[in-house]
């Protein structure tokens, strides 16, 4: 027999989303720290501001020289059409880390407005009406 409140609970301790990454980031809370999975290509196009970049085929060879073992982790890749923030997500947790996956993605970042920092700066897209509330205002959900 299946339990939603357990499914969801878990769900909630493993998945968070871009606005509350955004906060957190925002708000300074300490010991986060949040990990671009993604290729060179892919980073260099455009990334988190003050993420660290770190390749899932990476994590287990260079995760401990780059992320502190107390991190609270939060893994991203594209967007919610790739599983790729997921196998970066269990990369890290197969290594003991506290870890969370970015629902949304890079693209989600990018369409909601926050920062996004490439070789040529910190740059922020103006809120794509399908996503956030384009005043600014918190969705409230």
């Amino acid at each position: 027999m299946s339990n939603p409140i357990a499914h969801f609970t878990d769900r909630l301790t493993y998945e968070t989303d871009v606005s509350d990454v955004a906060a957190d980031l925002a708000d300074g809370v300490p010991g986060i720290v949040v990990v671009d999975s993604r290729s060179k290509q892919s980073w260099d196009q455009g990334h988190i501001q003050g993420a660290v970049h770190l390749p899932t085929a990476e994590i287990a060879a260079r995760a401990r020289d780059l992320v502190p073992d107390t991190a609270a982790v939060v893994t991203y890749c594209w967007g919610p059409g790739c599983n790729g923030a997921t196998r970066a997500a269990l990369e890290f947790a197969k290594l003991g880390y506290r870890v969370k996956e970015m629902l949304g993605g890079f693209e989600y970042w990018a369409r909601e407005g926050f920062p996004v920092e490439s070789a040529s700066g910190v740059s922020r897209r103006a809120a794509d009406p399908l996503t956030a509330p384009v005043d600014g205002a918190a969705c409230a959900c």
